[in-house]
């Protein structure tokens, strides 16, 4: 199943969405998606709603250098555990919706990533458990001012800006995240493109180191890591980042104004 969460005519609703192209359809969930989702009977075609950030994260943990190439291209090596951030739940956005650049900051880079969402409350989850507590996988870009990440020393400021966390299109539910190709496109360019079988630490190790730290909500989002091959983004731009099996997420980039 394909979950979302759209604006339509009636209001914002969660969704199933169904079919593809000019012929798929959103069909509104009565209360939200976990657990089985029960359906109000009302539907639209996709064209006529606007697709939001398909889940509201508590919060949004990410993975710092889980791609050995990408460390490499950081400047250090491969760390031997998962490094965990924060990115705040403001930092969400949906598709279409505007990356905003902060005037304080002279870099801000894009970082296609594999996204996985919770689908219940869990703590201490043994890795040989963790498909239990997902609800699907989603599409993201952890947005960074990397400029501000350098000279700060941790990363908090840098990856928590207001539109730095874009979300979408929609949540997959039945996909194998083993080996899925992420392509990151700015205006169209590849500048990323890689395959989740190369995740140092993989999804049932992440969900387990994560959540021997904290409790995992309903709809909190862990950041699985971006491959090789970041780089900045400038006003005017647009990223679309790709994860096989689940869609594409698009973002234009503007100033803040």
């Amino acid at each position: 199943m394909r979950l979302g969460r759209v604006a339509s005519p009636d209001g914002v609703a969660f969704v199933s969405v169904e079919g593809d192209g000019d012929q798929a359809v959103v069909r509104e969930i009565a209360e939200h998606p976990f657990g089985t989702p029960t359906f109000t009977g009302r539907s639209w075609p996709l064209a006529d709603v606007r697709l939001l950030a398909p889940i509201l994260a508590s919060k949004v943990v990410c993975i710092g250098k889980n791609y050995a190439a990408h460390a490499a291209e950081m400047g250090g090596p491969a760390p031997a555990d998962p490094v965990i951030f924060m990115k705040p739940s403001t930092s969400i956005i949906g598709p279409n919706a505007s990356i905003v650049l902060p005037p304080s900051s002279s870099q801000v880079d894009y970082e296609g990533e594999l996204a996985v969402v919770i689908g219940r409350p869990c703590k201490d989850v043994p890795a040989a458990r963790a498909n239990d507590v997902i609800l699907g996988y989603t599409v993201a870009n952890d947005v960074t001012a990397r400029d501000q990440q350098k000279y700060d020393g941790q990363w908090t400021r840098a990856k928590g800006y207001d539109t730095f966390c874009p979300l979408g299109p929609w949540i997959e539910t039945a996909l194998d995240p083993s080996d899925l190709e992420i392509v990151t496109e700015l205006d169209g360019e590849v500048k990323q493109r890689s395959r989740t079988s190369l995740l140092l630490h993989d999804i049932p190790k992440l969900i387990e180191w994560v959540s021997t730290v904290m409790t995992l909500l309903p709809g909190d989002v862990i950041l699985t890591g971006t491959p090789e091959g970041v780089g900045p983004v400038k006003e005017g731009q647009t990223v679309s980042v790709t994860v096989s099996g689940i869609g594409t997420l698009t973002n234009p980039v503007a100033a803040k104004r």
